[in-house]
């Protein structure tokens, strides 16, 4: 694939919307309930779909994106679940903060949770978490746990041991974290679109959409234009935690799925989270896609989700609507 289809995908479009799929168009017809949550000082975007007192599904996603990601994936369960996806702070429509860790993105998803009625089912809600949300995700598994029905990681940043070693020999390069570019027009912010870690998609009705979601109109110097919504000082505030002592942790079910053809997550890298996860946690690695799961094969992702529901006995909360330990 030529390197500017991976680099700024929907360049060529020049601001055109590009043609969709029929499916695709009827999920974005169910339209979610847009809401804020406010969690400590801050409100958190949140989109939800389905009526309340079905089981619960809490959709997590990545770092630097936005609930969005989810907004054609969500209607695919809606008939059946109550559906929530969120942004965390700092990304998409939620409030940016002076600093961030994870411990607080996992109070942002639980009073989220709450707030969306997930505990009000007669079965405890299951956590799907993408990348960075994938650890969010087992954050929730290790303190609260107990109130989830189980959480599936979807292409984690979990590696082997000699891959970080690595990782610190090598001193990768960090993103250069700068204000955000204001660019004159909508088709011009959107040609600089692009995932990461970068990837091709052939999907551009899915990256258009998304990208759409991840601007918002601002006041530049040279006048009104388009920025990204997400704090670029972000990654340098955050506070992180290790995920290696968070799957111990789990109080929940695990499941783990991988991309197939993913550039962050390798199958050694995946053989070594299935040993932390332990003999009978489920693993679905989907054909052709890349780190981007969702983003690459929709429908497969939506498959796979379902099939991992399936495998999952009922988990009964014993206290409906208790609050999420401190």
């Amino acid at each position: 694939m030529d390197l500017l289809e991976i680099d700024t995908p929907l360049a060529p479009l020049a601001g055109e919307v590009p043609p969709a799929p029929r499916w695709f168009t009827q999920a974005l017809a169910q339209a979610p309930e847009r809401r804020f949550v406010e969690v400590e000082g801050a409100r958190i975007e949140t989109l939800v779909w389905g009526e309340a007192g079905r089981p619960g599904l809490l959709f997590l996603h990545g770092h630097g994106a936005h609930a969005d990601w989810y907004s054609f994936i969500a209607p695919l369960f809606a008939a059946h679940y109550r559906v929530v996806a969120l942004s965390w702070s700092g990304m998409g429509g939620s409030d940016w903060r002076p600093s961030y860790s994870m411990d607080q993105f996992g109070r942002e998803a639980a009073a989220v949770a709450e707030a969306a009625a997930l505990f009000q089912a007669d079965v405890a809600p299951v956590v799907v978490g993408h990348s960075f949300g994938a650890l969010i995700a087992l954050a929730l598994a290790a303190d609260c746990g107990h109130r989830f029905g189980g959480a599936v990681i979807v292409d984690p940043p979990v590696f082997r041991p000699e891959r970080l070693k690595q990782h610190k020999a090598s001193k990768p390069q960090r993103v250069n974290l700068r204000p955000h570019n204001v660019y004159p027009t909508l088709a011009s912010a959107l040609a600089r679109f692009r995932l990461l870690p970068q990837q091709p998609c052939a999907n551009l009705f899915i990256l258009d959409h998304i990208a759409r979601r991840s601007l918002r109109e601002v006041a530049g110097e040279a006048g009104p234009g388009w920025a990204w919504r997400f704090d670029w000082r972000l990654w340098s505030r955050l506070q992180r935690r290790n995920p290696k002592s968070l799957i111990a942790a789990a109080r929940c079910p695990l499941a783990l799925v991988r991309g197939a053809r993913s550039g962050l997550m390798s199958r050694e890298d995946a053989a070594f989270a299935m040993s932390l996860l332990g003999d009978g946690a489920p693993f679905v690695e989907v054909p052709d896609a890349d780190h981007h799961v969702m983003l690459d094969q929709p429908l497969a992702f939506a498959a796979a989700i379902e099939a991992l529901l399936a495998t999952w006995p009922a988990h009964s909360l014993a206290a409906p609507g208790r609050g999420v330990p401190a």
